[in-house]
């Protein structure tokens, strides 16, 4: 049997003046006649970008990772040919379109998805029966293709990197830190859990990224946690609010976020870095002295003005951010520490 054209059950909107259809398509049909275009051809000739095949893997892993609770948004796609829609009735815009197989469908927006969708199916073929939506749009012309493209994604804007760990409950590490917040006194309620910087003014302590990335350095590892370690890292921040005296003050409100960024480097997420660097010595070299040793923190000027923290992380009056920096950091503070 021959089929002359693709039919998809759709629903019928107008927009700035052109009809358009939302289906439902399943996934095989999306990776068998969905087209990507040569990536030879000059950008100028081409209404989307090339193929970055490097995004593919991780795109087509996650669908066949988690089979049964995956999320995709709709594709949008341009018909190079007639669209045909038939209403169920005359007075309502439900129906069915119609597509020749023969007319090349260009995805606008979702290339990247389509790809690694084909190549899931191949590995998991149950997965081409499921479902995603697709918007049409008929007989776009190379300028107006063009125009969608630049338009859907001018838009577009990535999650902060705190949120995506906020909303990441695939990632157990992710899920850890956004739980340990609740259990460290200094932390609760006190950390800017959407964004990845703070405003001179915010009553926030920290950042949710700061957090992670310092309890990654600690630990040296961000998957595969035994219980141990998660209660090592609560301890640990603990005990460096216990003997950093302003984090006291904070915590019993005598002092606020602000006032400790204004004058203190600890305040700072490079410090929190560099205070992780130094825990993840004391721990490995000394695992049975160094909550001992951690109270040297008391020692140390942590004061924006101590000329000790120039050419570190403070240079020209600015808090700087180096590789280097932190490290020289966390050797002054392992000093403190009475460790080597």
């Amino acid at each position: 049997m021959v089929v002359n054209n693709l039919t998809y059950k759709a629903i019928r909107g107008r927009q700035a003046g052109c009809d358009f259809y939302i289906a439902m398509c399943t996934l095989k049909s999306v990776s068998r006649f969905f087209t990507f275009k040569d990536a030879d051809i000059p950008a100028e000739h081409r209404a989307q970008r090339t193929l970055r095949k490097s995004r593919i893997p991780k795109i087509r892993d996650y669908i066949l990772q988690n089979p049964n609770d995956y999320t995709f948004s709709s594709i949008t796609a341009s018909v190079d040919g007639k669209i045909r829609f038939k209403s169920i009735s005359t007075d309502t815009d439900l129906g069915e379109i119609s597509i020749s197989q023969d007319a090349a469908i260009l995805i606008n927006d979702g290339q990247h998805r389509a790809a690694a969708i084909k190549e899931a199916i191949e590995e998991n073929p149950e997965l081409g029966r499921d479902k995603i939506s697709v918007v049409f749009f008929e007989d776009l012309k190379l300028e107006k293709s063009q125009q969608m493209f630049a338009d859907l994604n001018k838009h577009a804007v990535k999650p902060t990197k705190s949120l995506g760990i906020l909303y990441d409950r695939r990632n157990d590490f992710a899920t850890f830190v956004v739980d340990m917040i609740k259990n460290i006194k200094v932390f609760h309620n006190k950390i800017e859990m959407e964004k990845t910087s703070i405003s001179n003014r915010s009553t926030k302590f920290f950042t949710l990224n700061g957090i992670e990335l310092a309890t990654k350095i600690f630990l040296g590892k961000n998957k595969n946690l035994k219980n141990d370690e998660k209660e090592l890292v609560i301890e640990f921040w603990n005990r460096v609010a216990k003997n950093i005296p302003e984090w006291g003050l904070l915590i019993d409100k005598k002092v606020t976020p602000a006032e400790l960024r204004k004058d203190f480097v600890h305040a700072n997420t490079n410090m929190l870095e560099a205070i992780a660097i130094a825990g993840n010595h004391l721990v490995k070299k000394y695992p049975k002295d160094w909550k001992k040793k951690i109270v040297g923190l008391q020692r140390i000027d942590w004061n924006r003005t101590n000329p000790e923290w120039d050419g570190k992380i403070i240079i020209n009056g600015k808090m700087t951010k180096t590789k280097a920096g932190m490290n020289n950091a966390a050797k002054i503070i392992l000093e403190y520490c009475g460790a080597k």
